[in-house]
């Protein structure tokens, strides 16, 4: 028998354990529902107290403070899915040798399932006339391949985003991208900046509360199964670095808008000079950030509301401690909180 993880937010004594049915699937952006990006839900959990509140996310600048910081990821989402008669390939990132890992799809009445029939050497033709060759797997979901021609060119021209089966159509890639997006490279949205407008951004930066970016480009997940995230490239700015640890000595709070921001602030805050310190860099990530390593630099998160089985949950238990997200979690879902990158809001503090 095994003993429960106490830290395991998806455990026998969660709220979280149970079908995926449970869940309130958010099908279309909230535009499409009749609101403004800001006017979608926002579950507010705090560690000392426990305690959980509702709001709107337009209400963000009245529950932080005057010299917090948001940390916010620029990176803009591809138009990464290219769709053949039978298949479909996401691409998912470009490694450092040029190289680009791809997933491969076999195309369903509603969306796409995962395609284990190809082989390494393979040469797929694509729309357009390019030709992608796969070199190899990386892991069970994911091969290397060369596309031989420009890839972000080859998506603009060809592509259109990856949508899965609980979105039922598709939407333009406008409703992938956050206020913050400048630097092409996601594969997905980094969905926890969606629900920012430029009128938001105004009012917290009028109420005193920083805002500073990092980029970290999102590959693919998998809509089948959890799994822990691979390396990412990501650039934490000389800039950057300095105002969150100028907000941390002024006893400001430091706020990551996005799992994909804890990640690249919590690597940049692994090897610095002084513990509590971020220092400048760019490269490639495999932090994963659990409960048992805890986070060093990351005081609160806004964040979607992740799928039971998900690996984030972790690092949203490290954040938090596991009693108050099962509490939370519990709430949102009697509640009816919309889940996915076009649902509800979640900020942690």
């Amino acid at each position: 028998m095994t003993t429960p993880d106490p830290d395991d937010v998806t455990g026998p004594r969660s709220p979280l354990t149970g079908p995926l049915r449970a869940l309130q699937e958010a099908r279309e952006p909230p535009e499409a529902r009749g609101l403004r990006r800001d006017e979608v839900r926002l579950l507010v959990s705090r560690r000392d107290t426990g305690e959980v509140g509702h709001h709107v996310f337009a209400d963000l600048p009245s529950l932080l403070s005057p010299g917090d910081l948001l940390v916010v990821n620029n990176s803009a989402t591809l138009p990464a899915a290219v769709r053949l008669d039978r298949l479909a390939v996401h691409f998912s990132g470009r490694l450092a040798s040029g190289e680009w890992l791809v997933e491969l799809r076999r195309r369903t009445a509603k969306a796409t399932a995962p395609y284990s029939g190809a082989a390494p050497g393979e040469w797929l033709p694509l729309p357009g006339g390019a030709t992608l060759r796969l070199l190899g797997q990386e892991t069970p979901r994911l091969w290397r391949a060369l596309l031989d021609r420009d890839v972000l060119s080859y998506l603009a021209a060809h592509g259109t985003p990856i949508r899965y089966g609980y979105v039922e159509r598709d939407w333009p890639l406008a409703d992938y991208q956050t206020v913050f997006g400048t630097e092409q490279g996601s594969a997905e949205m980094p969905s926890a900046g969606r629900p920012f407008t430029p009128e938001l951004v105004t009012a917290l930066v009028s109420r005193g509360i920083g805002v500073a970016p990092i980029t970290l480009h999102t590959g693919v997940a998998s809509p089948e199964k959890d799994e822990p995230p691979y390396p990412e490239w990501f650039s934490v700015s000389p800039w950057t670095a300095r105002l969150a640890n100028i907000t941390r000595e002024h006893g400001g709070r430091v706020i990551a808008v996005g799992t994909t921001v804890v990640r690249a602030l919590e690597t940049a805050a692994l090897d610095a000079p002084a513990p509590g310190r971020v220092r400048a860099m760019s490269g490639w990530t495999s932090h994963v950030v659990t409960p048992e390593g805890g986070v060093r630099v990351v005081d609160g998160l806004v964040t979607g509301l992740h799928e039971p089985r998900s690996s984030h949950l972790r690092m949203l238990t490290a954040i938090t401690g596991s009693a108050v997200l099962a509490r939370a979690y519990a709430v949102a879902l009697a509640e009816g909180y919309l889940w996915h990158e076009f649902g509800d809001s979640h900020l942690l503090l």
